[in-house]
């Protein structure tokens, strides 16, 4: 059951004057990533298939997921009339595809599986809240408000769930470890970058990985603060199993802001 609906949105407040074009190209390729949850839901009931309980969450979190790239694509539309969602998703979903013919947690583990899940909750939870506090857009800025409770919310429920897992399994504190910076370098991958591509580039530009990965990730990046890494940061922490006050977690804190300043630097000189 969804905590809210498109017509909560205040469509109407619309200021397209301050909506720049680098930060409509992050929604439209936010749109794409949002709506493909149907696979991943596919996938994770394969996985869960002896946890009813479990894939009714799944099957609860889709919805939701669904209907943030709904109304992000609705967003879109608004701001670029020439912008067609539906085509735009449709090519997506014809480049990138889901890995959904597993019967066994990529992970290692269904505790492996739950913390993969958080780590892209606790990503999306604090780049729709950066994206948030970045913009003085009215109907983009309640959006992103929604959305980034909807991922926080998903996030503690499958810490929740997670949990129950480490008492089954065991999952020691260094396999999670590995499990989370496994899946935080997995950013990289061709998701996002083809999420770009395809709601962004022309329809005979052909993809180009390094450069859509560059460019969405230069425009991405740009939104966060060190508040946001900072969160982020406590929510790696947290499900991993490390103290979110000791001194690992500062010097990660530290660590994630400096690297993502870093690296933002370097695309901004490339670009």
């Amino acid at each position: 059951m969804t905590h809210w609906t498109p017509d909560d949105i205040p469509w109407a407040e619309f200021r397209p004057d301050r909506l720049t074009p680098d930060l409509l190209k992050v929604v439209k390729a936010a749109s794409m990533v949002e709506r493909n949850a149907g696979d991943y839901t596919a996938y994770l009931i394969k996985v869960f298939r002896d946890d009813p309980t479990f894939r009714q969450i799944v099957v609860d979190w889709r919805a939701e997921e669904v209907q943030h790239g709904d109304v992000l694509g609705r967003y879109a539309e608004l701001a670029d009339p020439a912008f067609s969602f539906k085509d735009r998703f449709q090519r997506f979903v014809d480049g990138y595809k889901v890995p959904i013919d597993l019967e066994k947690s990529v992970r290692g583990s269904l505790t492996g599986e739950l913390l993969a899940r958080c780590i892209v909750e606790t990503g999306t939870s604090s780049f729709y809240s950066a994206m948030r506090d970045a913009t003085d857009e009215p109907v983009l800025k309640a959006i992103c408000h929604r959305i980034a409770g909807d991922e926080f919310r998903h996030y503690k429920t499958f810490y929740d769930f997670m949990k129950r897992y480490i008492e089954r399994e065991g999952v020691s504190v260094f396999r999670r470890a590995l499990v989370a910076v496994g899946r935080i370098r997995e950013t990289d991958d061709d998701e996002l970058a083809y999420a770009y591509h395809a709601a962004n580039d022309t329809a005979d530009t052909p993809y180009d990985h390094a450069r859509c990965n560059r460019e969405y990730a230069l425009r991405a990046w740009s939104l966060y603060r060190p508040q946001h890494t900072e969160r982020a940061v406590n929510m790696v922490l947290k499900v991993i199993g490390i103290d979110t006050q000791g001194w690992i977690a500062g010097r990660a804190k530290s660590f994630a802001w400096k690297k993502m300043r870093t690296r933002a630097e370097a695309l901004r000189r490339a670009a």
